[in-house]
């Protein structure tokens, strides 16, 4: 297969040629015609990036298949540009065992939109009191090297420190959810002049950043890795900038809703205040937060971008505020909003964004074949992205079987013209294949 004319990184127009998997050629576009037996993929001049790789993703299979599964899900990530996603563990029954995650991978093998990568859970049950079979499910064909009990934190700092323990056996990572739950009861939205105002209990960014710091600090301490999920406050900013100056192995990813979104859409919605399309967990916060979201993203302090997709059905999400589940779908959205905040803006360029959806990523989550530059030699997961266009957000057109974006209506920049997982093509032209 050749595909021609596109910009690698955004760099000058090349040809790339894909055998067997692998990317066999990088050439001059047009240098070298195409033999008459090759199957030709039109670029029409689009940047390509590596495959992209989604640390934090939600496919709700086994057990909430009305919201997502994980055929549903892949093709979803396949029509954002996403050839690896790693699925978290609060499914029902949670993937706590090494049984459960090996169904969910093989469900991600049998679909082949994406590869699937189960998160396992730190705890039994999510219930913060027991260690889960860690090992088993590092053993497992799943080869989990990721843990973390997302959707709740692991707020008992002995447990915490045994699972960091635990897990240096086969160089594994806890991410961490970091909410103390305690300073978060009843909370619906971010605390501050909004929540005030719309007379909604408030979830104080203290909550995020005392769990941030005392998990930086046991992970020092026993010489451990530690991932923080889905980053949201300038205050989380500052002590993860902290830890990095120690030398300290710690990781962290922030969200696009978090790099775009603020609070005062609660109370200034296109349809309203209250509109539970913009609850989530955590939840978002002010400008001021954004603004050092972002440029801690650029500066490398905040590691990757994770999409946290969260699908969930119409009946859990347009109810009133206090009822409504927290979550937003973000697959497909994701590199329009990264380019939005980002590259619009001027904090990061297409090599930045490939490092931090990308490379980082995979680096973080230990997969050899994904994240690897555009190159001679190297696993043929492309994505061509045209940033030229600007287009409306439609959610009945995405291919989760969820609409919950917070974007419908919104224009943001930018296509998935077309995406490869191993040379072979899972979208082509916008369409899944």
């Amino acid at each position: 297969m050749i595909i021609r004319n596109v910009r690698i990184l955004g760099g000058e127009p090349v040809d790339i040629r894909v055998e067997n998997g692998l990317i066999a050629a990088v050439t001059p576009a047009g240098a070298q015609p195409p033999a008459a037996d090759d199957q030709v993929v039109e670029g029409q001049g689009a940047v390509a990036l590596p495959g992209l790789v989604d640390l934090h993703t939600h496919l709700r299979e086994p057990g909430r298949e009305d919201a997502e599964t994980v055929q549903t899900g892949t093709q979803s990530a396949a029509r954002g540009g996403y050839t690896a996603v790693h699925a978290m563990a609060n499914t029902s029954p949670v993937a706590d065992t090494a049984g459960v995650v090996e169904q969910v991978w093989r469900l991600g093998h049998e679909f082949g939109h994406c590869d699937v990568h189960p998160v396992g859970a730190v705890t039994v049950g999510l219930e913060g009191r027991q260690l889960a079979e860690l090992g088993a499910m590092a053993d497992s064909a799943a080869r989990v090297r990721v843990f973390s009990d997302d959707g709740k934190c692991v707020d008992d700092a002995v447990l915490m420190r045994r699972a960091l323990e635990y897990v240096k056996a086969f160089d594994g990572v806890v991410a961490q959810h970091a909410q103390e739950p305690r300073l978060t009861g009843g909370a619906q939205m971010n605390e501050g002049e909004v929540s005030g105002r719309l007379g909604l209990t408030g979830w104080p960014a203290v909550a995020e950043e005392a769990i941030i710091a005392r998990d930086c600090l046991l992970a020092a301490h026993v010489g451990s890795r530690l991932h923080v999920c889905h980053v949201s406050t300038a205050g989380s900013v500052e002590i993860l900038r902290w830890a990095k100056s120690k030398g300290w192995d710690v990781t962290a990813e922030v969200t696009p809703h978090h790099l775009l979104l603020t609070d005062d859409l609660v109370e200034e919605s296109p349809v309203g205040a209250y509109n539970p399309i913009y609850k989530v967990n955590p939840p978002l916060r002010t400008r001021a937060d954004v603004e050092a979201l972002r440029e801690a993203l650029a500066d490398g302090t905040i590691d990757v971008v994770a999409t946290d997709h969260a699908p969930h059905p119409v009946e859990d999400k347009e109810t009133e505020w206090s009822a409504a589940a927290m979550g937003m779908v973000g697959l497909e959205t994701a590199l329009s909003v990264v380019q939005e905040a980002m590259v619009e803006t001027g904090l990061l360029d297409w090599a930045g964004v490939a490092d931090r959806m990308s490379a980082a990523p995979a680096r973080i989550g230990r997969l050899s074949g994904q994240g690897q530059p555009l190159q001679v030699g190297s696993p043929a997961n492309i994505v061509l992205y045209d940033p030229s266009v600007r287009t409306e957000v439609d959610p009945s057109a995405f291919a989760s079987k969820s609409r919950n974006t917070p974007y419908e209506g919104m224009t943001l920049p930018g296509r998935v013209v077309a995406t490869f997982l191993r040379g072979k093509p899972t979208v082509l032209e916008g369409k899944l294949v």
